[in-house]
């Protein structure tokens, strides 16, 4: 079943919006793009500076196999550096068909 993840946080202090967003879109090319069932990922950011990502996977198992790789890929580190870490929550949800 489809699954979407949702991460919100905000960026660490003295990282520019558009630093974050060169790191943003390398890890969306070089690992998010390239795991498997990846479907789509989308990044916005509130008045405040709170980053919300959302990504869409083919199934949870396709999440699930992506999350445990994420915090020690090579690819991920600059994003990650980047990320206040205390502000991070994040949510998962199936998609429903109507």
């Amino acid at each position: 079943m489809s699954t979407i993840e949702t991460i919100r946080f905000k960026l660490r202090e003295g990282i520019e919006p558009a630093d974050f967003l060169r790191r943003n879109r390398a890890v969306e090319t070089d690992y998010m793009e390239r795991r498997p069932g990846f479907k789509s990922r989308q990044t916005a950011v509130s008045a405040d500076g709170e980053y919300l990502v959302q990504v869409h996977w083919a199934t949870v198992e396709d999440a699930d196999a992506t999350i445990s790789a994420f915090f020690g890929a090579a690819e991920t580190q600059e994003f990650l550096a980047a990320v206040d870490v205390s502000t991070v929550a994040s949510g998962r949800y199936q998609l429903v068909d109507y």
